[in-house]
């Protein structure tokens, strides 16, 4: 954490600073450990004035001895700081870039954890998927399903023995944010 006046860009010009706190706040680096993301976050009294997620290709570029600045496409925005020293955005620029990096290792462990479990799913899900859910709860309806459900109910033994890699690997399904995947881990 450090203190800091905070700006916005305007949005009408996107070239004037707009003060978006009367005096210095508390600017402080977050973990959000239930998304596995960085924040930069700072309210003015109980108002957020920033909620930025640090992503791996945000940068934070000193301007001025003593002022700072990055841009939030996913806010659409560009932030700015100004510090009471330049120390203090010293500190700040080497926080940004150590959670920079620390975002783009999660990032890869996540993409890492996502297609470690896609294989499996893809080729236990074939028959499996069937019998605990009726098939318009998968996708679609009962015509466009029912050839899969009659060729699949024959080789009914194949799908058992892949059950057990399946069945342990489904706890990250819902990570993926994939409603039908959801469903099977609930």
């Amino acid at each position: 954490s450090t203190r800091a006046h905070v700006f916005q860009i305007d949005p009408n010009t996107k070239k004037n600073w707009v003060p978006t706190s009367k005096h210095a706040v508390t600017v402080s680096y977050f973990y959000d450990s239930t998304r596995n993301v960085y924040r930069i976050i700072s309210l003015d009294g109980s108002k957020a004035i920033i909620n930025s997620t640090i992503t791996p290709n945000m940068t934070f570029t000193k301007t001025s001895q003593k002022f700072g600045q990055w841009a939030d496409s996913r806010a659409n925005t560009v932030y700015g700081l100004g510090f009471s020293s330049e120390h203090h955005l010293s500190k700040f620029a080497e926080k940004f870039q150590e959670f920079k990096e620390a975002a783009r290792l999660a990032k890869e462990k996540s993409q890492e954890k996502m297609e470690l479990t896609s294989t499996p799913s893809q080729e236990s899900a074939g028959g499996d998927l069937q019998s605990p859910l009726t098939p318009e709860s998968i996708n679609g309806t009962d015509d466009e399903r029912t050839p899969d459900v009659t060729q699949n109910s024959e080789p009914r033994a194949e799908p058992t023995q892949n059950a057990l890699p399946f069945s342990h690997s489904w706890i990250l399904f819902p990570l993926c944010g994939d409603s039908q995947l959801a469903l099977l881990g609930g």
